[in-house]
């Protein structure tokens, strides 16, 4: 099992400086997303208190030419701080700082999907809007093999691994209970983890959250793992199919509700929901993954739980469905509905503001409605 060099760092060492007293300082971590639409950097700066607000931090920046953002001759880029979480690395008072990019002319940069997403949310306060997304994931060595596979083959067949438990079933405990606490402690909306029915998958939800907040949750809860991940060595993948084969995918399956939707009779907003939904198909699944579509069709194939890319489908309880409503939903007339389309790398406010334009703006067509002209 291939672990990186620096996880076999004497971690006691590490500790005695880790222990000492900042004083008054404040460690903050700025965090953002890079131009791939997919990664996150971070940077630290030291502060003079505790900030106690967003509007108390202040802005940075950062060398955009280093991070796919912008080009050498004109590289600096703004971090104008987001939201705030408390920083389970280093711990009370430190703070980790979720930031929006902007370029050298204080637009948004390209990947920069908050700022757009802000804004539409603030157009449906009234309705709030609130979201739980399953985020999957796959544990990987760092030579990019599966945690715990063999080194020559495979595993035994899906089937023993899903809600797994014991050392021939779980993969990778360690890294989801240390990333569980550490988002309870930084105070991160999570609600629940699960092994995953491929064997070294694994899974978080986050939520319920409203709004805008669902977003900032999701790629705070990411970047944790991702920090746990080199802690012990390891990678997390978000590839949507990491492995070919008949083994099931990673997704970030998306829970949506409305005010109306969880009040008695909601059932008939849901289904008018998924009408909208069902003549829209081709514009969510280009914002549905990073790539336009290209990641999600290695993996919504029909198969392994997933629904075809090329067909819209909705059901009670189907997991093969494009649109799943819960059974519970159905017998009470009211909730939420699953959209189970979202791959495991997409970005969440692109998902959320997709999902508030079509069912709450009632958007038609196959491009978002510029709501600035």
């Amino acid at each position: 099992m291939a672990t990186s060099t620096s996880s076999k760092l004497s971690k006691a060492v590490k500790q005695h400086y880790m222990d000492l007293p900042q004083g008054d300082k404040v460690q903050a971590m700025y965090i953002w997303i890079d131009g791939s639409g997919e990664g996150l950097r971070c940077k630290t700066r030291t502060l003079d208190s505790e900030p106690k607000t967003i509007e108390e931090l202040p802005e940075w920046n950062f060398d955009g030419s280093s991070t796919y953002q912008s080009e050498g001759s004109n590289s600096d880029m703004f971090l104008i701080p987001a939201a705030m979480f408390r920083d389970p690395f280093r711990r009370d008072p430190n703070k980790l700082v979720l930031c929006e990019v902007l370029k050298y002319n204080r637009k948004p940069a390209e990947t920069n999907l908050r700022n757009t997403c802000k804004q539409i949310m603030s157009m449906v306060d009234n309705n709030h809007p609130w979201f739980g997304m399953e985020q999957e994931y796959t544990l990987l060595g760092t030579d990019g093999h599966p945690f715990g596979w063999p080194s020559n083959g495979f595993p035994g067949p899906q089937g023993p691994y899903y809600c797994g438990v014991g050392a021939d079933k779980a993969y990778g405990r360690d890294v989801v209970e240390a990333h569980y606490r550490a988002c309870l402690y930084a105070g991160v909306d999570i609600c629940g983890t699960n092994a995953e029915v491929m064997p070294a998958q694994w899974e978080f939800q986050v939520g319920p959250t409203e709004g805008i907040n669902m977003g900032d949750h999701l790629w705070i809860a990411r970047f944790i793992l991702h920090r746990v991940c080199e802690d012990f060595g390891v990678v997390v993948s978000f590839d949507p199919k990491p492995i070919t084969g008949n083994w099931n995918g990673a997704g970030c399956h998306t829970n949506f509700s409305t005010k109306e939707m969880r009040e008695d009779g909601g059932l008939k907003i849901i289904e008018e929901s998924i009408d909208r939904l069902a003549k829209r198909h081709q514009y969510h699944i280009r914002a549905y993954d990073p790539k336009g579509g290209l990641d999600n069709a290695r993996r919504l194939t029909g198969r392994h739980e997933t629904s075809s890319i090329d067909e819209f489908s909705a059901g009670v309880a189907n997991r093969g469905a494009s649109i799943r409503i819960p059974r519970a939903v159905g017998q009470d007339k009211k909730g939420y509905f699953e959209d189970r389309r979202p791959s495991a790398n997409c970005d969440p406010y692109i998902v959320t503001e997709a999902l508030v334009r079509t069912c709450l703006l009632k958007e038609e067509g196959e491009e978002p409605r510029d709501y600035r002209k």
